[in-house]
């Protein structure tokens, strides 16, 4: 659950719908590396923990900032995965599967597969990664629902092949909450042409 807001008050208003604890972001598509440069905030259990944040996150985002901030759900879990897609001058668009968060680029545990996808691909993907084993029940975690996964797998090379203006696809992470992935954070970047 999201809300995008303008104001602080706006997202005092958000946080009290969705309830604590949230996720405060910076939302532009000026801003694709936010974690980088400090422009979330995680685990905001009060409405003074989220007024603070939102003070450091626009002095941090800086007076030409022109976007707006997201107030989500703060999504729990012990394991995060990815779902990418990226269009190949050659091969056409390729869908991604991997590790998450910041393992994605630490361990580089990431398979690709030409789009389209067969429901055999994407489960094929799935035990592609070196880490496969983290899908499965461990240390008291229940089994990731890999159908979710598959139909999310295959979503991602349906929508490169209808939208031929989309240059890339980064969900990272999707934070598995028991046994349901969850996409919290998401990037689409347009090709040149599609400006």
């Amino acid at each position: 659950r999201e809300v995008l807001v303008s104001t602080r008050a706006e997202a005092i208003a958000a946080a009290g719908k969705i309830g604590y604890p949230v996720v405060l972001k910076a939302c532009s598509a000026d801003e694709a590396h936010k974690t980088e440069k400090g422009l979330i905030a995680v685990n905001l259990a009060s409405q003074k923990a989220l007024t603070d944040a939102f003070a450091t996150i626009v002095e941090r985002a800086g007076k030409d900032y022109d976007g707006a901030y997201l107030v989500q759900e703060m999504v729990s879990g012990a394991r995060e995965i990815m779902i990418g897609m990226h269009r190949d001058a050659s091969f056409g668009p390729s869908v991604a599967f991997g590790l998450g968060g910041i393992f994605t680029e630490i361990l580089q545990d990431v398979v690709f597969r030409i789009a389209p996808l067969r429901k055999r691909d994407a489960r094929d993907m799935m035990r592609g990664i070196r880490a496969h084993k983290i899908l499965d029940s461990v240390r008291g975690m229940p089994k990731v629902d890999q159908d979710v996964l598959a139909t999310a797998l295959m979503a991602v090379g349906q929508i490169a092949l209808d939208h031929p203006d989309i240059a890339e696809i980064d969900i990272n992470p999707l934070i598995v909450r028991g046994s349901q992935p969850v996409a919290v954070d998401a990037l689409v970047v347009l090709t040149d042409a599609a400006g």
